[in-house]
């Protein structure tokens, strides 16, 4: 069973989700499937599905799902893959960029009877941010302690000085 839900759950990212076939998802997604990723406002089954397929097309272009790794055991499988497409539509109020994306995911979906039942995701929305131009890149590393100037122990001391002033 286990060999038959991955290839199942490879289809979807590999082959139905890029295509937007929300007539195909009807074959792989339960009509009561429930998203416990799902936002508040999105409609929860197939239909939800359907939408949040749809949604994605319009905003990302040239999709590309890049299955990384895909385990199974029992009714449920974990796909960690990598979204690839060009942001081309409005995303949640950030207007079309024309850029190049790669964001991680990690979707766990449960099956019964040859379907999704229940599914939960985990996304890099901040990598995502930076790549469309949102939010700045990555912060500068630290620097070793060995190359910082050494007002850090100067610092220590005076505030050990004041503490043991203040009480007397």
């Amino acid at each position: 069973m286990a060999e038959e839900i991955k290839a199942k759950a490879r289809r979807i990212w590999e082959e139905i989700v890029p295509n937007a076939d929300v007539e195909a998802l009807a074959e792989v997604i339960a009509e009561d499937q429930i998203d416990h990723s799902a936002r508040p406002d999105e409609p929860q089954g197939l239909a939800g599905v359907q939408q949040s397929v749809l949604w994605l097309a319009t905003v990302f272009s040239d999709q590309r799902w890049e299955i990384r790794q895909v385990i199974g055991e029992g009714d449920t499988v974990v796909v960690y893959c990598t979204l690839h497409g060009r942001h081309t539509g409005d995303l949640m109020g950030i207007p079309p960029t024309n850029r190049d994306i790669a964001m991680d995911y990690v979707h766990i979906v449960r099956f019964r009877d040859g379907k999704a039942v229940e599914y939960w995701s985990v996304r890099d929305d901040m990598a995502l941010m930076r790549q469309l131009g949102v939010l700045p890149g990555r912060p500068e590393p630290a620097q070793k302690a060995a190359d910082q100037p050494s007002r850090a122990p100067a610092a220590r001391t005076s505030a050990t000085t004041e503490l043991s002033t203040s009480g007397s």
